[in-house]
């Protein structure tokens, strides 16, 4: 196959390059700059037509995960760089298609998790799931999160494309070992001694291994059934103190120190970032991979962390026998 995927420099895009590029499928990054990879790099702007263009005409997977990163502090001009680095090029993506020949079979768009509610008491799939936005109590930077996803949503699905399957992926945060990773910052605060309960530690994590990640949009690649939104998120998430716990066994660290939400609140001003992102419980499951018979190889997250343990000394390894060897790992997504 030939897959294009804008925006695929940061780290889930290398997952998911680095996956396809080893099972021998012709994949090409569509980025703002360029950078050392194994596969083809094509620029853009994420803005305008040109001839980066020629790169989807005939190919038969499109994979878009352009978006500033959301680790920031949502400033006017951050909310207006996180809208529009996801509203902007998706557009422009609709509109490249329409001009082509043979546009992509298939269309995998990003989405998020973060659409559902605040959710600590029922699960939230994809058909009973309740969306977020304008909820009593919420912080309003969690509405603004909730308005952007829909709003990209709503631009991926406003224009049908005849030859072209669209599916929206609220993907949970996807877990992997690459340096700078989520699993990566969360493993240095449990081995400094500050991996306990964040928050009340009762707010659920939605999570997803990257192996099931990679495993799962190949599952939304082959079968022609699946359109519309799909949660990717591992069948059972869990409570932070739970998760937090699990990841401390998982390093072999006894005790890790809890923060409470104005510890939060406060260490999130200091590192410019937004207390959602650890806050906010996110309780997503499955529904349509479950139906259709998807099978999980990580579905319990204490399994999951010992095998990103794992992965991360193979890493460590590797990158002292070669400094070159993790140059594709980038912090974040980008257009």
């Amino acid at each position: 196959m030939r897959i294009v995927i804008p925006g695929g420099r940061g780290q889930v895009g290398t997952v998911l390059a680095r996956h396809f590029h080893a099972q021998g499928h012709e994949v090409i990054v569509l980025s703002r700059r360029r950078y050392a990879a194994p596969w083809k790099v094509v620029l853009w702007d994420g803005e305008t037509l040109g001839p980066w263009t020629s790169a989807l005409e005939g190919c038969d997977v499109c994979i878009n995960l352009t978006g500033r990163s959301v680790d920031c502090r949502y400033t006017r001009r951050n909310r207006s760089a996180i809208r529009d680095s996801r509203i902007l090029p998706t557009r422009l993506l609709q509109e490249a298609m329409e001009l082509l020949a043979n546009p992509p079979r298939v269309w995998l768009n990003a989405s998020t998790a973060t659409i559902y509610r605040h959710a600590l008491d029922s699960p939230m799939d994809e058909w009973t799931g309740e969306l977020g936005g304008n909820e009593p109590g919420a912080p309003e930077t969690w509405n603004f999160s909730v308005h952007v996803a829909k709003d990209w949503e709503a631009e991926f699905f406003r224009t049908p494309l005849p030859a072209t399957r669209k599916v929206a992926l609220r993907s949970a945060i996807t877990f992997n070992a690459d340096p700078g990773s989520v699993f990566d910052v969360l493993s240095r605060l449990v081995k400094f001694g500050l991996g306990g309960a964040q928050g009340s530690g009762r707010q659920f994590v939605s999570w997803i291994h990257e192996a099931d990640f990679v495993r799962a949009v190949e599952w939304l690649i082959a079968k022609e059934s699946f359109h519309g939104v799909v949660n990717l998120a591992s069948p059972n998430p869990l409570r932070n103190r739970e998760f937090m716990r699990a990841l401390r066994q998982a390093w072999g660290v006894r005790f890790g120190l809890p923060a409470p939400a104005w510890a939060i609140e406060a260490a999130s001003l200091f590192m410019r970032t937004e207390s959602e992102l650890v806050l906010k419980s996110r309780r997503v499951v499955p529904g349509l991979l479950a139906e259709s018979g998807f099978e999980f190889l990580f579905p319990e997250w204490p399994d999951a962390a010992r095998d990103l343990v794992k992965r991360s000394g193979v890493l460590a390894a590797l990158r002292e026998e070669s400094p070159l060897s993790s140059g594709n790992a980038v912090k974040g997504s980008t257009v």
